[in-house]
């Protein structure tokens, strides 16, 4: 049960309307990392957690990011205050509230559509959507992935404040990074009171496999670390190592008689034919800078300069052979 306080958490201070920059901090209101988001993310999982600290933690952190939301969303409206009145009185000429309303990012949408008020939308104009929740109903896994989120959400916080110069707007944001980085610190924690809490999960892992680092991306650049090499490491070349197992490396599946008898008779049906050299419709079709095809070589162009050249020709041929023709005719 909830009991709302129309006092927010923390002052709104917005020192002018800016109907811009409310569009930008949407994408802390309905985007992937945006307050709703997490609210909802440690809501659901907090319903479903069976361990009492943890479902305390999880409920008491989700409520304050419904604060959050509020504070975000009292800053939006607060920005579009203004243009929210005069679109609404027609206080303005057409071109000046067009220049209003259409001051970047989404926020036309924000006054025609929502009337100033806060979307359910990140800063593009994407409406939320529950699939931004990412639980999996195991500790281990979903307080890594909150961790994750709320350090995200941090970043995000930080590039909003670098773009506003009201100061007012950077001290509620700076409130709400730094509640981020306090909800990482209580993850953390309880997390790591989980006594095996890697690898998540209950099966424990492939012996075989759980010490194998795969250097599949070889070349320039190739580089060692702590986190592919040493004793913790077993470190292989994937290009001398296929397959990883004992097996031969081809997918191979039991069919039944019946179904051996469709695939072979599919099989025949649709069996390519490497000895015809069929004509198609690039051949038919195939013009100057095709390339080589079935009746001859097209040619093409060696670099981008040429390309434009001979493009600009092709066009001044098709048109002259296209032009009516003049003259006396008997």
């Amino acid at each position: 049960m909830f009991m709302h306080n129309k006092r927010l958490q923390y002052t709104v201070r917005v020192a002018e309307p800016n109907p811009a920059l409310a569009s930008l901090l949407l994408e802390q209101f309905g985007g992937p990392d945006g307050e709703l988001a997490a609210a909802m993310r440690y809501f659901t999982q907090g319903l479903a957690e069976d361990d009492p600290g943890r479902k305390d933690l999880l409920l008491d952190i989700a409520t304050e990011e419904l604060s959050h939301l509020e504070v975000i969303g009292s800053i939006v409206a607060m920005l579009n205050k203004g243009v929210k009145a005069e679109l609404s009185e027609a206080a303005l000429d057409e071109a000046d509230m067009y220049m209003s309303i259409n001051g970047g990012g989404n926020s036309h949408t924000q006054a025609l559509l929502y009337g100033g008020g806060p979307a359910l939308t990140n800063s593009s104009g994407v409406p939320w959507t529950a699939a931004y929740i990412d639980s999996r109903g195991d500790p281990a896994c979903d307080l890594r992935s909150n961790i994750a989120a709320e350090s995200r959400a941090k970043i995000d916080y930080e590039r909003l404040i670098n773009i506003t110069d009201d100061a007012g707007i950077k001290d509620a944001l700076g409130f709400l990074m730094t509640r981020e980085v306090a909800h990482q610190k209580s993850f953390e924690k309880a997390l790591y009171t989980i006594t095996d809490n890697f690898p998540s999960g209950k099966l424990p892992g492939l012996d075989r496999y759980a010490n194998m680092y795969v250097n599949a991306s070889q070349g320039d650049g190739d580089m060692t670390g702590p986190w592919n090499d040493g004793d913790q490491w077993e470190r292989i070349d994937i290009k001398s190592a296929l397959p990883l197992d004992d097996g031969d490396g081809l997918a191979t599946v039991e069919l039944s008689k019946q179904q051996l008898t469709a695939s072979d008779a599919m099989k025949a049906r649709l069996q390519s034919r490497p000895d015809v050299d069929p004509m198609t419709g690039a051949d038919l079709g195939g013009g100057p800078g095709a390339g080589k095809l079935s009746d001859g070589d097209m040619g093409g162009a060696c670099d981008m300069p040429e390309a434009k050249q001979m493009a600009k020709a092709n066009g001044a041929a098709a048109a002259a052979s296209k032009a009516p023709k003049t003259g006396k005719t008997k």
